[in-house]
C-alpha cells in the first residue's frame, strides 16, 4: 500500500474508536496545535464528534499549486479510459485534471482564464468539484486538513485558516463559518473523450512528487456495501445503496441507476446525458483496469453546462439534509 493513503486507511480503527467514543477524539483545543489561526469559536458544527481524523494530519494530503500543463497531443501516459474532471472556460483552451493525480492531491489551486479555481476531488465520496477561489474580494488558497466529515474531505484556506466541506463548498468552522463558494460547471469523462473533443485542450501535467500515480489507493471501494468507518451516519432513504452514484445538482439528486433506464433525463428545468464511459477510480488497483461507470452531463434547456456532482449516496444523504431524491417514483 503507498504511504500516503496507507496512513489515512490506517486510521480507519481510529476512526471506528473516535465513532463509539462520541466527543472523546474531537477536541478543537487539540486542533488549535495544527491551526493556531482558525477561530473554532465560529462554527457550524453542533457535534464535534462528527469531524474525524483522517490519518494524515494537515497538509499530510499535498494539494497542489499552480499545476504544470502539456498539450493533448504530447500527453502518452494516460490510458484512453482513465477518468480526467474537466474545465472548459470560455478564453481559454479545455484543461483536463486526471484523477490518477487527484486521488493523492484532492485539491489543485489553478488560474483558468484569469479565474482563480480549486479543483477538487474527495475519493471517498467520489465528489469531484471546481470551485472559484474569490471570495468577498479576497483570493483563497486551499489545503487539506486531513480531518473528514461524513467520510467527506474538510479543506481549509490558508489566508484565514477557516474549515471548508468539500462536497458542498461551505464553509462550517472559522471566520469563513455559512459561506458558499461558487461551483463552476466541470465534468468527468475517460481522457480518449477529452482528447477528441478538445484537440487543442490542455492536459495537467505529472506533479513532481513520490507517489504511485495510475494507482487506486482505496482498490474496491466503490463495490463495498458500505463506506469505510469514518462514515458512522445512515443509509440513504428508499433502499437506495450507500455508494451508489447519483447525480447532484443544486439539492436534488437523481440516482444514475436512472440513466441506465434512458440514457437521459430531463427534469426539474436540467438535461441529465448519459455522454459515453469511463473507468472508475475507485475499483481496481489499476485505475485504467477499473471497471466502466457512466460519463454525465448536466445542462440547462439551452444547452448550457451547469454545475453537478457526481458522488455517493451515503455524502448527498448525510451533507444535503433537505436534499430531494429524484427517484421518479
Amino acid at each position: 500500500m503507498p504511504r500516503l493513503p496507507s496512513a489515512r486507511l490506517a486510521g480507519l480503527a481510529c476512526a471506528l474508536a473516535l465513532a463509539l467514543a462520541g466527543a472523546a477524539g474531537a477536541d478543537p483545543a487539540f486542533w488549535k496545535n495544527e491551526f493556531p489561526r482558525t477561530d473554532f469559536t465560529i462554527s457550524a458544527v453542533s457535534d464535534w464528534g462528527e469531524i474525524l481524523d483522517g490519518g494524515p494530519g494537515r497538509d499530510g494530503i499535498p494539494a497542489l499549486e499552480n499545476p504544470a500543463f502539456i498539450p493533448v497531443a504530447e500527453e502518452s501516459r494516460l490510458d484512453p479510459r482513465e477518468p480526467v474532471m474537466v474545465l472548459a472556460i470560455d478564453g481559454a483552451p479545455a484543461r483536463a485534471y486526471p484523477l490518477r493525480y487527484l486521488i493523492w492531491h484532492e485539491i489543485a489551486n489553478d488560474v483558468v482564464a484569469g479565474i482563480p479555481v480549486a479543483v477538487t476531488f474527495c475519493p471517498l465520496c467520489n465528489s469531484a468539484l471546481v470551485f472559484d477561489r474569490r471570495v468577498g474580494g479576497a483570493v483563497l488558497t486551499f489545503g487539506v486538513t486531513g480531518k473528514l466529515r461524513a467520510s467527506d474531505m474538510v479543506m481549509y484556506d490558508r489566508e484565514s485558516e477557516s474549515w471548508w466541506q468539500q462536497a458542498v463548498g461551505l464553509g462550517i468552522v472559522g471566520r469563513y463559518t455559512g459561506t458558499q463558494l461558487e461551483q463552476l460547471p466541470s465534468w468527468t469523462e475517460a481522457w480518449a473523450d477529452f482528447r477528441a473533443h478538445h484537440p487543442d485542450g490542455l492536459v495537467m501535467d505529472e506533479p513532481d512528487f513520490p507517489r504511485m500515480y495510475g494507482a487506486n489507493p482505496y482498490t474496491g471501494y466503490d463495490r463495498r456495501e458500505r463506506p469505510y468507518p469514518f462514515y458512522t451516519g445512515e443509509d440513504p432513504p428508499g433502499g437506495v445503496p450507500a455508494l451508489a452514484r447519483v447525480v447532484r445538482v443544486g439539492n436534488r439528486a437523481w440516482p444514475l441507476s436512472r440513466l441506465a433506464k434512458g440514457g437521459e433525463i430531463h427534469e426539474a428545468g436540467v438535461v441529465i446525458s448519459w455522454a459515453g464511459e469511463q473507468a472508475s477510480a475507485l475499483d481496481t488497483r489499476r485505475i485504467a483496469a477499473g471497471r466502466s461507470v457512466a460519463s454525465v452531463r448536466v445542462r440547462d434547456a439551452t444547452g448550457n453546462d451547469l454545475p453537478h456532482d457526481v458522488m455517493f449516496a451515503f455524502a448527498f444523504h448525510a451533507l444535503v439534509p433537505d436534499g430531494i431524491w429524484m427517484t421518479g417514483e
